[in-house]
């Protein structure tokens, strides 16, 4: 999972996203890619890379919840985190995550 610090550290997702996928082919590991999501452009440079698992989209309201879940599709899947409780879950449920 490539949290907000590893792509800070990297210098921006695309750059996260290439060093993990170098350092699975060298070696030789199969596990699957999850990218945390500050932005809706964040989410637009995610979906740029190929291979990507799962897209954790993080902090985000309700109506951001529903534009992100829309951008993503079906390209991969999707989950949610921040914010999220026995009040909030539902509504983030029917966001589409």
């Amino acid at each position: 999972m490539l949290k907000d610090n590893h792509i800070d550290f990297a210098g921006c997702i695309t750059k996260a996203i290439n060093k993990t996928k170098a350092y699975l082919k060298e070696t030789n590991r199969d596990l699957k890619i999850i990218v945390e999501a500050r932005s809706l452009k964040e989410i637009e440079e995610i979906l740029e890379s190929d291979g990507i698992y799962r897209i954790l989209i993080d902090n985000f309201n309700y109506e951001d919840t529903r534009k992100a879940v829309a951008l993503i599709g079906e390209k991969c899947l999707t989950e949610s985190s921040g914010g999220i409780n026995e009040k909030t879950v539902r509504k983030y449920a029917e966001c589409g995550v």
